[in-house]
């Protein structure tokens, strides 16, 4: 592994961008949810998932790398293994996003941690993003992004791990590749494991195109915010296991002494994602 991996250089890096949450962008994204849209007008509070949304890269094309993904080492350390993918976020919410608004996020390198696991070498990359509009703070979130080795042709799956048992309530979903297609056009999201299914198993060795984690998580909020109508204080979540295209996965969620435990199963059982969520105190809910 590169010693550039591991170097202390790019810990405290910070990248400043701005973006704004258009009305247009917000029916797009209750129509990718099947949610009706009447209340999404200008000024009007969004569900609290829907930050993630903002703030897709714009890099230019040419910097753009084999992966759909933008060329690592401007802002994210340039870590040499090939494949990089989302690990989880831990997310406080402040104040409500609004239809409009003009939103800056200043974004900060806080750690680079290499492991070794079971399918070799690994790099952890935690980015710590402080989004703000109208001069107030409106979501903190702590990013893990893992990059990993070549897959190995042969090599064996990770061993499944198992679900909670008990939920509260469970919905099945089967994201479709339009389904996934509209997400990473939403969120400008490049990476051709998401759509280009070729890529998708010669060179990162899925058997199909992978659903986008982001998607995932937004569903699994969505069902969360539509039985609990409380607003979360702050929401940690962990992929686990990647989900594929065309294959049913099922959303569970209970209530706990501190606010809500969420998770995914994958169309064999498997524990795809879990998350737990603090509430916040009741108010207006979205």
């Amino acid at each position: 592994m590169d010693t550039s991996d591991t170097s202390k250089d790019w810990i405290g890096r910070t990248e400043r961008a701005t973006d704004q949450m258009t009305r247009q962008a917000a029916l797009r994204t209750a129509a990718l949810l099947d949610l009706p849209s009447d209340d999404l007008t200008d000024g009007a509070a969004l569900p609290q998932g829907w930050y993630a949304l903002l703030f897709g890269a714009l890099a230019p094309q040419s910097e753009i790398g084999p992966d759909g993904h933008p060329r690592k080492g401007d802002f994210l350390p340039p870590v040499s293994l090939p494949r990089r993918m989302f690990a989880g976020r831990r997310v406080a919410f402040h104040a409500p996003l609004r239809i409009g608004d003009e939103v800056e996020r200043v974004s900060e390198i806080a750690k680079i941690e290499p492991k070794q696991g079971r399918s070799g070498h690994m790099v952890f990359v935690t980015v710590i993003h402080r989004i703000r509009a109208r001069g107030t703070a409106l979501v903190t979130e702590e990013q893990d992004i893992v990059y990993r080795e070549a897959a190995q042709p042969g090599a064996p799956a990770p061993a499944p791990q198992a679900p909670p048992s008990g939920a509260a309530w469970s919905r099945t979903v089967t994201p479709d590749p339009v389904m996934v297609f509209r997400y990473s056009a939403l969120t400008y999201n490049g990476h051709r494991i998401h759509y280009d299914a070729d890529y998708t198993r010669t060179v990162e060795g899925y058997p199909e195109r992978v659903v986008n984690g982001g998607l995932t998580t937004l569903l699994l909020l969505e069902l969360a915010r539509a039985k609990l109508k409380q607003p979360f204080a702050t929401v940690a979540t962990r992929n686990l296991r990647p989900l594929f295209v065309d294959r049913p996965i099922i959303l569970n969620g209970r209530p706990t002494a501190q606010g809500v435990e969420l998770w995914v199963t994958d169309d064999t059982g498997a524990l795809a994602l879990s998350a737990s969520a603090e509430l916040a105190p009741q108010g207006p809910a979205r």
